[in-house]
């Protein structure tokens, strides 16, 4: 069965608020039989996930604007407007805005589903929303929580 195509125009799309950054979703994989998910990520500054894993998704990343900092493995690298980057299967990887800026990226999951987690433990937002609640505790757990059933394994840092 052939899916229509799918438009969003600028700004459309359903706006969820995860760990004080808003995804705004491009495609989801209702919208793409399952072959993969399309998001904008709009990070302020000192915002970012925790070290992961993914266990069934390449992962990539365009920053479009401002810069990101982002860690694959035990490597730690800035990058900068128009960087592209693929985080492949099984690779610690994270992304965090050191910077002074609200940078955005278009991210991309293949294949869809892991968009489910974040519909699921996220805040809904207005169509508007160009930023999130900070985490709290309990949005802190709720991720926690869901991402093993999702496949990801979150490094959480250990306080000494």
């Amino acid at each position: 069965m052939k899916h229509p195509a799918t438009v969003r125009k600028s700004g459309e799309g359903r706006r969820i608020g995860i760990v004080g950054d808003v995804y705004r979703f491009l495609a989801t994989g209702k919208e793409t039989d399952g072959k993969y998910t399309t998001f904008e990520a709009i990070v302020p500054p000192g915002s970012g996930p925790p070290p992961h894993i993914h266990s069934r998704e390449e992962e990539s990343f365009l920053v479009l604007e401002g810069e990101m900092t982002f860690q694959l493995g035990d490597e730690r690298f800035v990058a900068g407007e128009g960087t592209f980057l693929n985080m492949p299967v099984g690779s610690l990887h994270c992304f965090k805005n050191e910077s002074d800026k609200t940078a955005r990226l278009l991210i991309s999951l293949a294949p869809a589903g892991l968009e489910e987690m974040f519909f699921e433990v996220g805040q809904p937002l207005s169509d508007e929303a160009q930023s999130a609640p900070p985490p709290n505790e309990v949005e802190i757990q709720k991720l926690l929580e869901a991402a093993p059933r999702y496949g990801v394994e979150i490094k959480v840092p250990h306080e000494s």
